[in-house]
């Protein structure tokens, strides 16, 4: 059955206005000051916002680190998504052992995610090796749908310059996104292991054996490989630091193209005072790389965001339990799973956030759907115009506090609790169905589908 939302406003160049908008066998048909109902449902939006649904291009759902697993999975992850606004997620799939295939890891991906995701999913590739074996593997994966690809230049499945430079070159015939965790990893080993010997293992030292300067450097180096590459799609994930950002901004400036900046919520709404404010029990949960920065670093972010530097924000969503899993390694950062959840609260947050520092609501809905649904092969996906997707979200300004027991991941605890969001999405409609509706929620395992990217 066809889908009529009425009574809502639309944002429509760079406006919200009142509109009508039709879905149509789970594609939108028609936008305009009033349709008529026809054999249409007729959903009431009166007096709120009806914006794209969003995309997440950095989620880790099942993600098996040996000694964790990431306690969401492909249907409670995108669970928690949906109910926070967020219809579509790019999922980046962690390694098999040595010696497998790309397409065997895409393989296992795909039977993680089968008839458990709720909301439309795709994965990015990912590469610990880069033998000739895999680089030829980058055109297959591409023909399948999987246009872009993970690299590490930190962690055991590291890649090395020289190893990067040849993904970089083939991505470049390919048309490949290359994504990045840029963070330099002999400075951060000896920090450490510095660290670990002076006894200095509390929360806060995670931070500080991350220094900004690690991830500007690692930045800094994969532009200029990039540069020896002929400028493939270069993506940099999870840009924490103001320094970082530099980076990218100055080599757009010398004439860089094709470098993308994804920052995500935690670095634009928490800082480094977490790993003490509270003492290890709390700080422990924050745990994560790139670790949280300083109000100076958050501030640069938001500047990026208002002046189109940040191109997306995502998650980095990899929630691990907090009484299990956390909590036993809150007097030693160096043991402790790094990771923490948070693709429920992105939307309502940023735009709170967003808003109350005078960005633009068009802007904020570029970084949140439209931009990574282009840079990643889905533009038929966060935008809201005929021949879409049917992918919609109704936003009312409606103030709450969020809580462990308003969240709907596995997870147990939240990073943002006690926060008052201004906005709350009220409805959810993946494909022309409603998937949520108020306190209601109709999806169901199985009816999120694969999306086979392209350029």
């Amino acid at each position: 059955m066809a889908l009529l939302i009425k009574n809502g406003k639309v944002l429509v160049n760079s406006e919200l206005c009142p509109k009508d908008l039709l879905i149509e066998d789970g594609k939108i048909t028609h936008i305009a000051d009033v349709i008529p109902q026809g054999n249409a449902q007729v959903l009431d939006a009166k007096g709120q916002m009806i914006l794209p649904g969003g995309v997440d291009v950095h989620t880790h759902m099942s993600l098996d680190l040996g000694a964790y697993v990431a306690v969401d999975d492909f249907y409670t992850g995108t669970v928690a998504a949906a109910n926070g606004g967020t219809t579509t997620i790019v999922d980046h799939i962690g390694f098999l052992e040595r010696g497998s295939s790309l397409q065997e890891m895409i393989d296992h991906y795909h039977d993680l995610a089968h008839d458990k995701a709720v909301i439309d999913y795709s994965f990015h590739g990912a590469m610990q090796e880069a033998s000739p074996s895999h680089l030829v593997e980058l055109d297959t994966l591409f023909e399948s749908g999987i246009v872009s690809i993970k690299l590490y230049t930190t962690y055991g499945g590291m890649l090395e310059d020289d190893a990067i430079l040849r993904v970089l070159k083939k991505a470049k015939e390919t048309g490949t996104v290359v994504c990045v965790h840029c963070e330099n990893d002999g400075a951060i080993r000896a920090l450490r292991a510095e660290a670990e010997t002076a006894g200095h293992l509390d929360p806060i030292y995670h931070a500080k054996t991350r220094p900004n300067v690690t991830e500007a450097e690692a930045i800094n180096r994969l532009i200029y490989l990039s540069d020896i590459a002929g400028f493939p799609k270069l993506y940099i994930v999870h840009t924490s630091t103001k320094e970082g950002l530099e980076e990218i901004k100055a080599a757009r400036r010398r004439g860089v193209k094709n470098l993308y900046c994804e920052t995500c919520t935690q670095y634009l709404l928490l800082d480094e005072s977490k790993y003490t404010s509270g003492g290890n029990e709390e700080g422990v949960k924050y745990i994560m790389a790139p670790p949280l920065r300083t109000i100076t670093d958050q501030g640069a972010l938001w500047d990026g965001v208002r002046n189109g530097d940040v191109d997306v924000i995502a998650t980095d969503h990899c929630p691990f339990f907090y009484e299990r899993d956390k909590l036993p390694h809150k007097d030693n950062f160096l043991t402790c799973p790094g990771g923490a959840p948070g693709v429920e609260e992105r939307i309502e947050l940023i735009l709170t956030e967003g808003l109350k520092r005078g960005i633009a609501l068009e802007r904020l809905v570029d970084v949140l759907a439209t931009n990574p649904s282009d840079i990643f092969g889905m533009s038929q996906k966060g935008r809201l115009e005929e021949g879409a997707d049917g992918d919609v979200i109704l936003v009312d300004v409606s103030p709450y506090t969020i809580a462990r027991d308003n969240r709907h991941s596995r997870v147990d605890y939240t990073c943002y609790e006690g926060f008052t969001t201004q906005y709350r999405v009220t409805t959810v409609v993946s494909h022309g169905v409603i998937v949520k509706d108020g306190h209601d929620f109709y999806g169901k395992a199985g009816m999120g589908q694969f999306i086979k990217r392209r350029f």
